[in-house]
């Protein structure tokens, strides 16, 4: 199937507005004690930005590892943006990814907050590569 300029330009959209939504509903499980809850949704925040990046430069993929490489490939090595994003995107899929799948997980407060935090500066350098390239 193929997808329309059109189309393109309003799935991007969806992705960002998605985001914005979760960096609300992450605040809430931070202030009440979700943290692994908040660490799952801290990655998908990003996972959703760097998908919609994707879809910008045409690059489709169903697969985590995958857009992550891509991402760290066509980005970070290339010195688009900073080293510190790729470890902070590996850090939440590492992270989200034990949470989910490991036994006897649970993050601490201070640790979410700085995941979370990161997140915000990782989803504001998307936004703007995004922004420069749709507008």
């Amino acid at each position: 199937m193929t997808i329309t300029e059109d189309d393109r330009i309003l799935l991007i959209n969806h992705r960002l507005q998605k985001t914005d939504e979760l960096v609300v509903e992450i605040r809430l499980h931070i202030e009440n004690g979700h943290y692994n809850t908040a660490v799952n949704r801290i990655y998908y925040g990003m996972f959703y930005m760097v998908s919609a990046l994707a879809l910008m430069k045409g690059f489709t993929t169903s697969k985590h590892f995958q857009l992550i490489g891509w991402f760290n490939k066509t980005f970070v090595k290339e010195g688009l943006v900073d080293k510190k994003f790729g470890r902070i995107l590996n850090t939440a899929f590492e992270m989200r990814t034990k949470g989910d799948y490991d036994d006897f997980i649970h993050y601490k407060q201070n640790d979410v907050v700085t995941l979370y935090n990161e997140m915000l500066e990782f989803i504001n350098i998307i936004k703007i590569i995004i922004s420069k390239k749709i507008e």
